[in-house]
């Protein structure tokens, strides 16, 4: 019998950071949403990459709440970790802040994604178990189990 594969949440763990420049900016003075749901989904396939070591597709996101603004010359970092991993599926918790000269992040940005790791044909495919190692990644497992549910039920309701 095959040992089973288990990795944690530092295993896949990623940051990425952006200097906001006029490109990224909408017509308002701000970040511009798409070019930021963009990182996001980015930040997240390479969290699922690193996890699932294959290719991994966006198969939803939700919860992506606007909490403020950002702006030209602005310091945009994101953080992306797996919160719950299901058999070929996996929940990426993406978190973006805005960082000032002193090095301290206010949160603007979270959402949370599913991503499906795929084979080689495209089919879904087995991805590694998450060993859990404190309390507080415990508790991101039962929020994402929450979510997961949510997620059944507006599916089920044509959503």
């Amino acid at each position: 019998m095959e040992e089973e594969i288990t990795k944690t949440i530092n295993d896949s763990k990623v940051e990425q950071i952006h200097l906001l420049m006029p490109t990224h900016i909408n017509g308002f003075g701000r970040l511009f949403g798409g070019q930021l749901l963009a990182w996001i989904d980015e930040v997240a396939g390479i969290v699922a990459k690193r996890h699932s070591e294959s290719i991994a597709i966006t198969a939803a996101i939700d919860n992506l709440q606007f909490k403020e603004g950002a702006h030209v010359n602005d310091t945009i970092v994101l953080i992306g970790y797996l919160t719950y991993v299901g058999n070929t599926s996996m929940e990426v918790r993406v978190d973006t802040y805005v960082e000032n000269l002193h090095g301290d992040r206010h949160p603007i940005n979270r959402a949370f994604l599913t991503m499906v790791a795929i084979d080689e044909n495209e089919k879904p495919k087995r991805v590694p178990r998450l060993r859990l190692t404190n309390v507080s990644e415990e508790a991101e497992w039962e929020a994402a189990q929450k979510r997961i549910e949510l997620r059944k039920q507006r599916h089920a309701e044509g959503f």
